[in-house]
């Protein structure tokens, strides 16, 4: 299989190219040039398997000639090995036929461990076999950081720097990736929000001159290919739980970079009777400003309870426009440009198709809060404030009773304390067991101010060689 720039002119790369290259040279993301399809009957057939043998049934056509069958299933059962649940991502029930998919059971306590586990054993993988060393960056909201960091930790021919917005994620979040204190994982605190971190580590892919000669920049951001493959897989192992293909499923799910929801869209295209999918976003709502009235402008950036969503450049929605485009590579360049002004507005066309694939709703603090405290009573069940999120959002744009409602768990409700005690509830939750010590634990971290510069000289200073 090969992949293709979103913006029509880089050339097409291989599946380990891609993993290896992240941004494409024009600035465009990459993207299957063609989709696997599976039919209802093999859908069907897959009910009973474990997460891990389906993860292979659904990655494999991705990465076909680049990995053989017993390297790809090694990879999957490494990644999932560290997960505290059995069943990996659990269903629990929260209401009539509503459904709260638990993606928080990983070793960092949120649903980018189901990417970076797996992202971070292929690279291992691949650059052992290449003898290749590389430079991980990436920009985190707050989950990223930590769960990339967790799946880079060990590797020998990764050196990991992390930015993240000062003072801009929860305790819990930052002490996640602090307190790894391995030789190649260093973390940076970015005087600015989180767009100004991705908008570093974005002109730094465009110019790797700052790096030794034999050096490249690999991303762990989901602007990585393998990123979005990964997260493909919990949306089928949901659905089939309850009963498809015989009977449709919906999604909601929070979300500030829309990977998380462009998965559940690929699966849908993949052949997963998908009703609706819930775009749910925060009081930084670009993503249901799109779609309700076509107003994509740039707005200030607001601190939430919901701090994994402050972003206000959902660099995945890119994925989603060139397929709304008819893949047209000329218009994405015209519409990126656009943005880049602070405004972007969609054609009557493309408008339209995007809001017969998606529904959307945004939530502020006060009613995440209010979420959070009802569904305790009800159920006594914890909703992190991003799970609270999609939930509301669920209830709120839901057309059909009848079809089961799954509403994606992002994150541990003990990452957000904060948010919790708010909601009424009268202790902070408890870590799991694997962090009850994350507070006494040494931390170890760079603040640096929003200069490119200064933070490209940091890394090309602190490489192992």
């Amino acid at each position: 299989m090969k992949y293709i720039s979103t913006r029509g002119q880089a050339p097409a790369l291989t599946f380990e190219e891609v993993v290896l290259t992240g941004l494409a040279p024009d600035g465009g993301l990459y993207v299957p040039e063609s989709l696997p399809t599976f039919s209802a009957e093999e859908i069907a057939s897959w009910a009973g398997l474990s997460y891990q043998e389906l993860a292979f049934k659904v990655i494999n056509p991705f990465v076909a000639g680049a990995l053989s069958d017993d390297e790809l299933k090694h990879i999957i059962a490494s990644s999932y090995d560290v997960f505290r649940h059995d069943a990996i991502a659990p269903l629990v029930q929260t209401g009539h036929n509503e459904w709260v998919l638990e993606l928080f059971q990983g070793p960092t306590l949120a649903f980018k461990d189901f990417a970076l586990q797996f992202l971070g054993h292929l690279l291992d993988h691949l650059l052992k076999k290449r003898n290749q060393k590389v430079v991980v960056m990436g920009a985190t909201s707050g989950d990223t950081g930590s769960a990339a960091i967790e799946g880079c930790r060990r590797c020998d021919n990764i050196d990991i720097f992390i930015l993240h917005p000062h003072n801009r994620v929860s305790n819990v979040q930052r002490r996640q990736m602090t307190t790894v204190l391995e030789a190649n994982v260093h973390n940076i605190a970015l005087e600015g929000n989180f767009d100004d971190c991705q908008n570093m580590v974005k002109a730094s892919f465009g110019n790797q001159s700052f790096l030794p000669e034999g050096r490249q920049l690999v991303a762990v951001n989901s602007i990585n290919w393998a990123r979005i493959m990964a997260q493909i897989v919990y949306y089928f192992y949901a659905a089939i739980a309850l009963g498809a293909p015989h009977r449709p499923v919906s999604f909601s799910v929070p979300t500030g970079n829309f990977g998380d929801i462009f998965a559940g869209y690929l699966a849908k295209r993949m052949g997963l009777p998908i009703d609706q999918l819930v775009i749910a976003t925060n009081s930084n709502d670009i993503l249901h400003r799109c779609i309700s009235s076509n107003d994509h402008s740039k707005h200030q950036l607001e601190h939430t309870l919901s701090p994994s969503m402050d972003i206000m450049v959902s660099s995945n929605f890119e994925r989603m426009l060139f397929d709304l485009y008819d893949r047209d590579g000329n218009a994405i360049r015209q519409l990126m440009d656009n943005f880049k002004s602070g405004e972007m507005t969609l054609s009557e066309t493309a408008l339209g198709r995007a809001r017969e694939l998606f529904s959307s709703y945004r939530v502020d603090d006060d009613t995440t809060i209010k979420v959070i405290s009802e569904v305790f009573d009800h159920c006594e069940y914890l909703l992190d404030p991003h799970t609270a999120i999609g939930v509301e959002a669920a209830r709120q744009t839901r057309r059909r009773q009848d079809i089961p409602m799954i509403c994606l768990a992002t994150a541990h409700p003990a990452k957000f304390p904060e948010a919790v005690r708010k909601a009424g509830q009268a202790a902070d939750p408890h870590l799991p067991h694997h962090m009850a010590d994350l507070f006494e634990r040494e931390e170890r971290y760079t603040v640096l101010p929003q200069d490119l510069e200064k933070v490209q000289q940091f890394m090309a200073e602190n490489l192992r060689r």
